[in-house]
């Protein structure tokens, strides 16, 4: 374990010195965050029927979508990865002593850590203080603030895991564009990041339940507003195990076989 503990500890220290990019995003994940509560708050107050989510429960939803972007976002990439497969400068990789995707996977989890580092506690202090109903509720008790801290956890591996397959696809397409923009914009809706799954009409939300995404960003977050019980949120933790021991198999499965038919040209 000792060098994907050295691959995570490097890779935290170097995004934990981009404070300037911290502090536009900040900027910028507040601005995103007040215009979605704000049209949310517009079809609410113009609904007669009852609405599946009470508007605190969804001011909670949409601020911890911002708080904890960088973990559950998968259009958030790694260019070097990206670059070595393009290259051919994964030759050097291979040469490691260790495996390529958990070295790989140690990297973006340290990533996404150090980034969400320097911009979770800024926002979480900002929006702790609006003027209602635009304020962050507390958690809706202490078992489901502990339960949301687990499912948040899984939900970052699960991110990982999914995000993995983008990087392994450019050892077939030579281009992340495609693969990302397929998975990123299909992962972004079905993890409820832009209508709430319990928004959505019950064949999408069907569908969301049968797909890894909702359990990155939509289990957790209705977790900590007490829209999940416990005794749901235990069976939804259990689920988010299950995804990741398969995606972890099926991406290391995938890897294997990519790395079987790769050619790498020049000295």
């Amino acid at each position: 374990m000792r060098p994907y503990l050295s691959v995570w500890k490097l890779r935290f220290i170097l995004g934990m010195q981009y404070r300037s990019a911290a502090i536009a995003g900040i900027a910028t994940q507040l601005f995103f965050g007040m215009i979605f509560l704000m049209i949310f708050q517009a079809f609410y107050s113009g609904s007669a029927a009852e609405p599946p989510m009470p508007l605190d429960r969804l001011v909670s939803y949409v601020w911890l979508q911002q708080i904890f972007l960088s973990l559950i976002m998968l259009w958030f990439r790694d260019n070097e990865i990206f670059q070595l497969i393009t290259s051919g400068n994964v030759a050097y990789e291979l040469c490691r002593p260790c495996g390529l995707y958990s070295f790989w996977y140690a990297k973006l989890l340290g990533q996404r850590l150090s980034s969400a580092t320097l911009r979770c506690f800024p926002i979480l202090l900002i929006v702790f203080f609006l003027p209602k109903p635009f304020r962050l509720s507390p958690p809706a008790s202490p078992e489901a603030f502990v339960l949301f801290l687990a499912a948040l956890a899984l939900g970052l591996l699960v991110v990982v895991g999914v995000s993995m397959f983008i990087y392994i696809s450019v050892f077939w397409t030579l281009s992340p564009v495609g693969s990302t923009l397929m998975i990123s914009v299909a992962g972004e809706f079905f993890a409820g990041m832009i209508i709430p799954v319990p928004l959505m009409p019950h064949w999408l939300q069907t569908v969301a339940g049968f797909l890894p995404f909702r359990w990155t960003a939509d289990f957790p977050f209705r977790v900590y507003s007490g829209d999940i019980p416990a005794g749901e949120a235990l069976w939804g933790i259990a689920a988010q195990l299950v995804w990741i021991a398969a995606l972890t198999a099926a991406g290391a499965w995938t890897l294997r076989r990519a790395l079987r038919r790769i050619v790498v040209q020049g000295g």
